[in-house]
């Protein structure tokens, strides 16, 4: 393959392929310590690195946004969600002061590829297509931003069966066959870009953007098979596995302890329905096993195509597992009403209901989520290890060191710039007439390479006002009683002990340095944006709204 951007040596730069997970947690893939079937990323891991200290945002618009851009959420416009507010750092979709990786690498001679959820471009609520706007103001769309195909949902979730504000490029479309699932139609479709690229001359950059294994629990009943009982150990039992084969595998330290089991969520023995429950987990397995069976057509085609040795491939998940309960926390505005065939859709984790199929849509609940995050406390959405710790895998034959496992911290925001060094591109100053806010992320190309790379900065996340800071070992951290507490990550990066007391000179170091930081990302206080949110009509944030940092608050009770 020739390349108009080849270096002075004359080796061309590499293929990129890109591949994020959604609300998958820390410990839920088999080279990470879990029991769920993937030897496709298995592979990939063995034959490259695992990055045990990889943080993305506490949710999947912030994520995405910061993926795309080398940003933080706010400074691209999507410092909460979707939803249009009236604040430039809250408009919910991608705004003119910030340029895509797509945008950046097209204009160094890349091929841009993307299948797969968006996610960064404005509201599109389920019952009113007749609001949709993609690609008008407002409504950016992927071909809007630089990328030369797109198949996939510009929305966050919904139907794995029938997913709505699915679009090829810029014309919106339906599924085209009785079996379509969702997962497999985004691995067909990748596939087929890969073949498509090969056949040109210019290097590709490919974004594989999943909604697995994000709920609701929809996978084909043959997979689902094929987990059903393993899950009847109960989740402290898995937990436990999981821990062990961690700490084996070097990925976490042996004198972290595993976080307790979540307070809500009960022993396994006092569960009446075990059969559910593992019903509900063996579903949410069932979806990574169809997302990793995705990754290996993606690599099979490469291979087949003899661009195996020149593809960078990273993967990572967008946050941890979430402990969303659905219809009983009110955000079931992705759900049809009923499924393709007419038949009525059965909302809610009801008792009895084998999820899985179209008509169903339910979640895996607290208990499983606590498993996916293993060994980490709390969920996404919040600021803690549990919601921002991300399985990270990085493959590139003869440049990523083989079997490494890497420990040093690093952020979504530095996925770009690292697309971009690989790549040989330039960030710009400027882009179709607008000033492009400076890179806030670092390239990871030498610690990819195996090369001693440790930069001195801080890391930051805030998310309804959920927040935390580290630097170097040390993390301060919002709490959910609106404390703030801090932890020395070195030594306990599960949080089990606050050395806030005592130590009030580094926190407030910590404090100054986050201030430092939400006034260069545009961070509102969480109450202002909350109102906000609500004057929009937006329901979904109701159960998140906090008066200020210090009050009490309680999140909705989760299955």
């Amino acid at each position: 393959m020739a390349s108009a951007a080849a270096d002075p040596e004359g080796a061309p730069p590499p293929n990129i392929v890109l591949i994020v997970a959604d609300d998958m947690g820390f410990s839920d893939l088999g080279c990470f310590g879990s029991e769920i079937e993937t030897p496709n990323l298995d592979a990939l891991a063995a034959g490259g690195s695992r990055f045990s200290q990889f943080y993305a945002y506490p949710r999947c618009c912030p994520t995405r946004a910061s993926l795309l851009t080398g940003l933080y959420p706010h400074q691209a416009g999507v410092g909460h969600m979707s939803m249009p507010m009236p604040e430039p750092a809250y408009q919910g979709y991608l705004n003119e002061n910030c340029v895509t990786i797509a945008e950046a690498l097209g204009a160094s001679g890349y091929r841009t590829l993307m299948s797969g959820k968006w996610h960064v471009g404005g509201a599109y609520p389920a019952h009113r297509p007749d609001v949709w706007r993609p690609g008008r103001p407002g409504s950016p769309t992927p071909f809007t931003r630089g990328f030369d195909q797109h198949f996939g949902t510009l929305t966050g979730s919904g139907s794995f069966y029938d997913p709505h504000t699915l679009i090829r490029d810029d014309t919106l479309i339906q599924p085209d066959s009785d079996d379509f699932y969702y997962t497999d139609a985004i691995s067909d479709e990748a596939v087929e870009m890969v073949t498509g690229a090969a056949a040109g001359d210019d290097p590709f950059f490919l974004y594989v953007a999943y909604t697995a294994p994000h709920w609701p629990l929809h996978a084909p009943a043959a997979t689902v098979a094929k987990y059903r009982g393993r899950y009847r150990a109960g989740w402290d039992a898995i937990r436990t596995a999981r821990h062990e084969e961690m700490k084996g595998a070097g990925l976490v330290d042996s004198r972290w302890e595993i976080s307790p089991r979540d307070d809500l969520a009960p022993a396994w023995e006092e569960v009446a329905e075990q059969d559910w429950y593992d019903a509900r987990m063996a579903t949410y397995a069932a979806m990574i096993d169809h997302l990793d069976q995705g990754v290996g057509k993606i690599v099979a085609e490469l291979r087949r195509q003899g661009e195996l040795d020149n593809t960078l491939i990273m993967f990572f998940s967008d946050n941890g597992g979430s402990c969303e309960f659905l219809m009983e926390e009110g955000i079931l505005e992705m759900m049809p009403p009923t499924t393709r065939d007419g038949r009525p859709v059965r909302s809610g984790n009801v008792v009895g209901i084998e999820p899985g199929p179209a008509d169903t849509f339910m979640s895996y609940g607290r208990p499983w989520a606590n498993v996916s995050n293993t060994p980490f406390r709390k969920y996404k959405s919040w600021a803690h290890e549990g919601g921002i710790s991300s399985a990270f895998i990085c493959h590139w034959p003869g440049q990523v060191p083989a079997g490494e496992i890497v420990h040093t911290p690093v952020h979504v925001i530095d996925v770009m710039p690292t697309c971009l060094e690989v790549a040989r591109a330039m960030y710009p100053v400027e882009h179709d007439g607008h000033r492009i806010t400076p890179v806030e992320g670092v390239s990871l190309l030498p610690t990819l390479q195996g090369r001693d790379w440790s930069p001195r900065r801080d890391l930051c996340w805030e998310h309804e006002g959920q927040w935390a800071i580290r630097r170097g070992d040390w993390k301060l951290v919002s709490s959910d009683g609106g404390g703030r507490s801090l932890y020395n990550l070195a030594e306990d990066r599960t949080e089990l002990h606050d050395l806030a007391r005592g130590n009030d000179p580094r926190v407030g170091e910590l404090l100054d340095g986050y201030a430092d930081w939400t006034a260069r990302a545009g961070v509102m206080p969480w109450n202002r944006v909350g109102q906000l949110a609500l004057n929009t009509g937006w329901a979904g944030v109701q159960g998140a709204i906090r008066q200020d940092h210090s009050e009490p608050y309680t999140r909705p009770k989760s299955g």
